[in-house]
C-alpha cells in the first residue's frame, strides 16, 4: 500500500510540473505559437489542460482510496476532512474542465469564454485577415466594399451571412459582389488606410461609423477615456484565480463590471470639442472625396449606441450632416430600431453588438438606398 502512495506521490510531482508550464509557462518565459494567437484560444491546448487536470484526479482520488479508504489505521482528522474535499474538488475540477468548452461573446476579447467564442465562429477568413469569404468568379460583377469595425465584421453573429453586408449581398444578387473590410476595433483613419491599400477597387462604397471612431483623434488632443481595468476589483490574491480558470472567470463576467458613465461623459467632450470634431471631419472628409475623385457612390452608415438612441444621435449629428452635405446618402440605424427593446437590440447581455433582427433590418434599409440612388 505504501508503495502504491509513493508511486502516486512521485506522479502528481510529475503532472504537477507539466500542470506549471501549460497553466503558467508564461511566469518563466513559456509560450504557445499556434495561428491567431491572442484572439484564438486553441482547442488543442484546452485538451492538453483537461487530460492534465483529469490525470491529477486520478491519482488524487488513488492516495484517497489507499490511504484513507483501504488503510486499516486512518488519520482520524483527516478522515472527515477527505470525505468533504474529495467531492469538492472533483466537482471543481469537472467544471473547470467543462467551461473550457464553453463560448459566450462579449464586448472585447478579454473573457476566456469570448476567446472560446472566436475560435468557434469567427470564420471564414480570408488571407487579408477578413471575416469574409474568398472571392472566386467576379468578373463582369458590380464589386461592393463595406468598409468599417467590429459591427461591421458582425462581432457576436455566429454566421457571416446574419450580417447587414451579407444580407445586403443576398438582397442585390448575383450581379453583385460584395466585400466585407471589417476590422474589430478599427477607426476612421483605419478604415481609409485599409481602404486604400485594398487590392480590389469599388464601384459602390459603404462606410460604416460608430460613435467611438473619434478616440485616435481625441487621444491626439489628450483626450482619452477612463480606461478599464478588469479584474480589479476582485481582491489581490484572486487576481490570478479568475484571470486563468475559465470556470471563475466565466462566473466574474456574468455581472457587470465598470461604468458606462465615464465613456458617455467622454464622448460628449470629444464631440463638442471644436479642435476634435473638426479634426474628425477632415478625417471622414478622406472618403468622401475618394468617392468624389473616381465617381463613385458612397453610403454612410451609423449605428447608434443600442441603449441611447436619441445620445448617439446628438453626437453623430456633425458627422450626418457632413455627409448630406456632399450629397452622400445616410442610414442612421437609430432611427430603423426604436421599436426594438433595447435587449433585442444587441447579440448578448454582456455584448451589445447589433443583434442578427437590427443587422436583418440595416441590410434591408441599405439595399432600399441603394436601389433608390442608382
Amino acid at each position: 500500500m505504501r508503495s502504491k502512495l509513493v508511486s502516486s506521490g512521485f506522479r502528481l510531482l510529475l503532472l504537477a510540473f507539466l500542470c506549471f508550464i501549460i497553466f503558467l509557462g508564461d511566469r518563466v518565459g513559456v509560450t504557445f505559437t499556434y495561428p491567431h494567437q491572442g484572439l484564438y484560444d486553441n482547442v488543442y491546448v484546452r485538451m492538453a489542460k483537461s487530460v492534465l487536470l483529469l490525470l491529477i484526479v486520478i491519482e488524487l482520488l488513488r492516495v484517497w482510496y489507499y490511504g484513507i479508504i483501504k488503510n486499516p489505521t486512518p488519520p482520524r482528522l483527516l478522515t472527515p476532512i477527505t470525505a468533504f474535499l474529495v467531492p469538492t474538488v472533483l466537482v471543481l475540477v469537472l467544471l473547470e474542465i467543462g467551461f473550457m468548452f464553453i463560448g459566450q461573446s462579449h464586448e472585447g476579447n478579454i473573457p476566456l469564454a469570448s476567446t472560446i467564442w472566436f475560435e468557434r465562429y469567427w470564420k471564414p477568413m480570408t488571407a487579408d485577415n477578413y471575416r469574409d469569404e474568398p472571392k472566386q468568379d467576379t468578373t463582369g460583377k458590380r464589386k461592393i466594399l463595406v468598409v468599417g469595425d467590429s459591427f461591421t465584421a458582425g462581432h457576436g453573429l455566429k454566421s457571416v451571412d446574419d450580417r447587414y453586408g451579407n444580407v445586403l449581398a443576398q438582397k442585390l444578387g448575383p450581379s453583385y459582389t460584395v466585400y466585407n473590410l471589417g476590422i474589430s476595433g478599427s477607426d476612421t483613419r483605419d478604415e481609409y488606410a485599409r481602404l486604400t491599400k485594398f487590392a480590389v477597387k469599388p464601384d459602390v462604397l459603404v462606410l460604416q461609423y460608430f460613435p467611438n471612431d473619434i478616440e485616435r483623434v481625441a487621444a491626439d488632443f489628450g483626450l482619452k477615456p477612463a480606461a478599464f481595468r478588469p479584474y480589479s476589483d476582485l481582491p489581490h490574491p484572486l487576481v490570478s484565480l479568475f484571470m486563468r480558470s475559465y470556470l471563475f472567470n466565466y462566473l466574474y463576467w456574468q455581472f457587470p463590471h465598470g461604468n458606462f458613465a465615464p465613456f458617455d461623459e467622454y464622448a460628449r467632450k470629444a464631440y463638442f470639442t471644436p479642435s476634435i470634431i473638426n479634426t474628425h471631419l477632415q478625417d471622414l472628409n478622406q472618403f468622401i472625396t475618394y468617392g468624389q475623385q473616381r465617381h463613385i457612390p458612397l453610403y454612410l452608415v451609423v449605428f447608434p449606441f443600442s441603449h441611447n438612441l436619441e445620445k448617439t444621435a446628438s453626437y453623430t449629428k456633425p458627422i450626418v450632416a457632413l455627409f448630406r452635405q456632399n450629397k452622400v446618402p445616410v442610414l442612421e440605424v437609430g432611427s430603423i430600431i426604436g421599436d426594438m427593446p433595447p435587449a433585442d437590440r444587441v447579440v448578448g447581455r454582456n455584448d451589445g453588438h447589433a443583434s442578427v433582427e437590427v443587422n436583418r433590418r440595416v441590410g434591408e434599409a441599405l439595399f432600399q438606398l441603394i436601389k433608390n440612388t442608382k
